[in-house]
């Protein structure tokens, strides 16, 4: 397996990280230490790294509002401290992922395999170095069940790849807001207009940040991306690739094949339970980039 292809098996297992924040259960737990809406993406996603303030929190996730953020982080550890949030996150996987896979499927020994797979691939990260919420994660203790090592796994080999992702962003020259349009425009991430609002961006420093790009050339008059926009957009998923790759390197190619048959079984189960809002994502979500 390539570069590219480990790049597309991530993306397709990245579906299972991603369904947890929005399982009614998320809700409901963090609802109860007083965490609501996207206060407790904020604290779930930082708490690895401590009781990190703002500013940390929108540099290591990039494409948010920093207001956005500041509303939630520091007031998030006034009501539930990083560990204690860290350990109603893993509950909600353990909880969620049966009903949303199906008892059968998240206890089957397909699951048990992905996870052994998916486990030491994590693993063979090499280093943490420059990957800041990876390494917060990788000091977190693996959980017992396969169906939530899966999701531990995943997780592990997302914000390793994310880290370095906003590492080709900004030697790119993009800011966060900038990476969120052109990502858009590419019709495989969130529709323009919930991505702005999930990310907490106002019309106007949304409109600012297209200005921006179109007078670099990279959009056109209709917020379509030129063939220079194409090109970076093109140049910052390969190098991420690349970067993301040393512990994808590790698989052979029956195991990478059995992994991309595992993570199209996972998306099939995700996207029946409908899990994420409907009109969240573009009209090119899922296909190859």
């Amino acid at each position: 397996m390539d570069a590219f292809a480990a790049g597309q098996l991530s993306r397709s297992l990245d579906a299972l990280h991603s369904a947890s924040y929005f399982v009614p259960e998320a809700g409901e737990r963090f609802g109860a230490l007083g965490l609501g809406g996207r206060m407790a993406y904020f604290a779930a996603r930082s708490a690895p790294m401590g009781a990190v303030g703002p500013k940390v929190v929108a540099a290591t996730f990039f494409n948010f509002s920093p207001d956005l953020i500041a509303s939630a982080i520091p007031a998030a550890w006034h009501l539930a401290t990083p560990d204690t949030v860290t350990r109603v996150r893993y509950e909600v996987v353990e909880h969620a992922l049966p009903r949303l896979l199906g008892p059968e499927l998240a206890h089957s020994a397909e699951i048990v395999q992905a996870a052994e797979l998916l486990r030491r691939t994590a693993e063979s990260i090499p280093a943490a170095d420059g990957r800041p919420l990876y390494a917060g994660h990788a000091e977190l203790d693996w959980p017992e069940q396969p169906y939530a090592q899966v999701w531990h796994a995943i997780t592990l080999l997302r914000e390793y790849r994310g880290d370095g992702h906003i590492a080709v962003l900004v030697a790119n020259g993009l800011s966060g807001i900038e990476a969120l349009v052109t990502h858009t425009a590419t019709g495989i991430g969130f529709d323009p207009e919930f991505g702005r609002w999930l990310r907490g961006w106002t019309a106007e420093e949304w409109d600012a940040a297209v200005d921006r790009l179109q007078q670099r050339g990279l959009l056109d008059r209709d917020g379509a991306l030129t063939s220079a926009g194409v090109d970076l957009r093109g140049v910052i998923e390969d190098r991420t690739d690349e970067l993301a790759y040393a512990p994808w390197a590790t698989l052979a190619e029956d195991e990478a094949a059995e992994l991309t048959r595992t993570a199209a079984t996972l998306r099939a189960a995700i996207q029946a339970a409908k899990v994420f809002p409907s009109g969240a994502f573009g009209p090119r979500h899922g296909q190859h980039r």
